[in-house]
């Protein structure tokens, strides 16, 4: 679907992302972002807020590294852009990983051009360190350097917090984000109702808010794969007709209840 001038802007102030990652300038990925953004990485994590706080991020997890972006599909909707990727990361040790994520960028315009007010990037921390060990000793030793990194430059607390990505929805998440769409997949607007919250919040598409009922009926047939939890979101790559997407599970705080689901999709859902 052709896209309008602001939706190019936005992708390019996205894409820039990526570039400046590869090229290791460290002023310019930092400058993409406003003062007070927010980095989410991995989501369920302590956040990173503010250009100190993101460039202290960006010392331990980018400088040292190598990380090559492989994007299969970018959406765009009003200032979001969600980015259906995996990213292969080859540490200073030689050992390379690679990973499944989505990535969800909410942009402002400031000084005349657009910058990240908030990056989330939902990918599983656990998944990562089992492949980084995976490698072998090359893994191990990425693994031993990458404590005192953190602790350097985040502090105690901010390593911990890295470490609150371990927690989260995980794989009963999963088996209810399975079971939901599966519902939704034959229309069973009942059988959905009983995995919501009161009150949850239904978008289909992104910005259009729909009730279960609604849901249910636009989403006949969809598929999905490439299921994430991070933290207490899971978010899969969809297809619903001829339309592809990424869509966002939200959980209740305390709960096993759902109390939002989002799908961003690159086209209208055929009638």
């Amino acid at each position: 679907m052709p896209v309008d001038r602001t939706a190019d802007d936005l992708l390019a102030a996205v894409r820039a992302s990526p570039r400046a990652v590869a090229a290791h300038d460290k002023d310019a990925w930092v400058g993409l972002f406003v003062g007070n953004a927010a980095v989410h990485d991995p989501y369920g994590s302590r956040e990173h807020i503010g250009r100190d706080a993101i460039s202290r991020f960006y010392n331990v997890f980018i400088a040292p590294n190598s990380i090559v972006f492989q994007v299969d599909r970018d959406l765009v909707t009003g200032r979001t852009v969600v980015r259906d990727l995996r990213i292969a990361t080859t540490m200073s040790t030689g050992a390379t990983v690679t990973v499944p994520m989505h990535l969800r960028y909410d942009l402002v315009e400031s000084g005349g051009a657009w910058k990240i007010a908030r990056l989330a990037a939902h990918w599983e921390l656990a998944v990562m360190i089992r492949r980084l060990l995976g490698t072998g000793v090359a893994g191990m030793l990425a693994g031993v350097k990458l404590g005192p990194q953190l602790v350097a430059e985040l502090g105690v607390g901010g390593a911990m917090g890295m470490m609150r990505a371990l927690r989260g929805v995980g794989r009963p998440g999963k088996r209810v984000v399975g079971r939901l769409f599966g519902a939704a997949a034959q229309s069973d607007a009942d059988r959905m109702a009983a995995l919501f919250d009161a009150g949850a919040a239904l978008e289909l598409p992104a910005g259009q808010p729909v009730g279960i009922a609604e849901f249910a009926a636009l989403a006949r047939g969809m598929r999905w794969e490439k299921l994430i939890a991070a933290g207490r979101t899971v978010s899969a790559s969809v297809r619903i007709g001829a339309a592809r997407g990424v869509a966002f599970v939200d959980f209740a705080a305390t709960s096993p209840q759902v109390v939002a689901v989002t799908v961003f999709l690159d086209r209208p859902i055929a009638e």
